[in-house]
Parts: C-alpha cells; sequence; structure tokens
C-alpha cells in the first residue's frame, strides 16, 4: 500500500473515469486511487471495477446510494483514508480539469512540510490561470475567493479551489463530522478549518482546464450556499473545535 492517497467523486463520469484512473496509476511515486461513486445511472461504477481487476490493492471504490454531494463524498474518503492508514490525501475531480501530472509535486511539497494543506491554485500571484471557461464564470470564480477573503480574513487566494493535498495530521484535527456544507462552499470550510486550527496552507500553481466531456456539477443552489455560507464560517463558534 502507498502512503499516498488520490480521492475523486464521480458522478456520470463514464468518459473520463478510465482515462483517469489510467493516468493516476501509470504517475510516480505510485499512488493509490479511491473512487467514490454516486451511483452514476452512466455505468461509471461498473468501468471502475474492470479497471480495479487490473490494479488490485492500489483501486478502490466506495459506492453511494445517491447524488450525496461533493463535500459529503470528499468526507466519505477521508474517514476511509484515516482507516486505511494514508499519510497524504489529494482531492481531485475526475474530468481532468485537474491536470494529474501535478499529484507528484503535490504530494512531494506536502511530505516536504511545505505546507501542512497544499492547495492547487488558480489565482496564485495575482496570476488567473485557467483554460476554456466562460468570461463569467471565470470572473464569478475569481473574485468568489477575494470575497472569501475579506470576510473570513484567511490568506488564501483560491479559497474554492478543489484540488488540494492534506496531510494526514490535518484531517485526523478536524472534527470532520461537524463540516457543515455538502457543494463548494465545502472546500471554504474545510481550508478555513485547518487555518483556524493552527495549520500551514500553501499555495502552487496550477493550471485549470475546464471539462472537455461531460457535464459540469455546478448549479445556483450551490453557488449560494458558497456565497452565504460564508458569514457562518466567519462567525462560528470556534471554541468546540
Amino acid at each position: 500500500m502507498s502512503e499516498y492517497l488520490v480521492v475523486t467523486p464521480t458522478y456520470n463520469e463514464r468518459e473520463n473515469i478510465e482515462n483517469i484512473i489510467r493516468k493516476v496509476m501509470s504517475l510516480q511515486p505510485g499512488m493509490d486511487m479511491l473512487i467514490v461513486e454516486d451511483n452514476s445511472p452512466d455505468g461509471t461504477a461498473d468501468i471502475v471495477k474492470q479497471l480495479m481487476q487490473e490494479f488490485p490493492s492500489r483501486l478502490f471504490i466506495l459506492e453511494r446510494k445517491g447524488k450525496l454531494g461533493l463535500g459529503t463524498a470528499y468526507l466519505t474518503g477521508f474517514r476511509w483514508a484515516l482507516d486505511h492508514g494514508y499519510n497524504y490525501v489529494c482531492e481531485m475531480d475526475a474530468d481532468f480539469s485537474h491536470n494529474p501530472d501535478d499529484l507528484p509535486r503535490m504530494f512531494s511539497a506536502c511530505k516536504e512540510g511545505i505546507g501542512d494543506v497544499i492547495v492547487g491554485s488558480r489565482y496564485v500571484d495575482g496570476k488567473i490561470s485557467v483554460v476554456n471557461w466562460p468570461m463569467q464564470r471565470l470572473m464569478m470564480s475569481y473574485y468568489a475567493s477575494k470575497y472569501v477573503r475579506i470576510v473570513t480574513g484567511m490568506r488564501v487566494c483560491d479559497a474554492t479551489a478543489g484540488f488540494v493535498c492534506w496531510s494526514r495530521p490535518v484531517l485526523e484535527r478536524i472534527h470532520l463530522d461537524k463540516v457543515k456544507f455538502v457543494g463548494y462552499a465545502f472546500q471554504i470550510e474545510m481550508k478555513y478549518t485547518a487555518t483556524r486550527l493552527g495549520f500551514h496552507i500553501h499555495e502552487i500553481p496550477i493550471i485549470f482546464t475546464d471539462r472537455v466531456l461531460g457535464t459540469s456539477k455546478m448549479s445556483m443552489k450551490i453557488f449560494k450556499e458558497a456565497f452565504f455560507g460564508v458569514f457562518d464560517l466567519r462567525f462560528r463558534n470556534w471554541n468546540n473545535y
């Protein structure tokens, strides 16, 4: 078993799942992969199970009863990672918007202690590194991160980033059962909780490329949860954390 685990939630990712798994399996240092599958009607789980025969003891699947939200999928994956002894856990999308080639340097930065949490950032150092996004969505994302920084005081340029490597001590210290948000606000909540607990977040630049195959899961409900949830974080009682 590797000390590195990639956690990838899936819902209707038939077009991408085999390619993303094969890419991760080809990388060095060797890393394991956990697919958290939300009962995709397109047969995503069947493809994963076929590939598990090719990559035994490296590729795993957790099947859930339905589409329960991005945040809960990652929390399920984090708990599984802790139970199975992994030291570094990276969350990554299935659609190649996150480049798997960035995984080795993210794991390396985390292991070397550059940060307790390593964020693959689209907006670090004032630069915007996003490909194929409509201008409206790009501006929404960019200024959402600025908004989060203003409200929370958190010094993270890409607060909504979903390409994140967590060291085991951070995941052990965060009370995962107290994480409230299920959409993209989950990403903000986890980073903010880590900073409140005294952990160091380090951002490294990546190039984010919008999916070519499959359908985006973004919705107005998810956006509203993130927008209003920031205030909940800022004024939450942190004495019990």
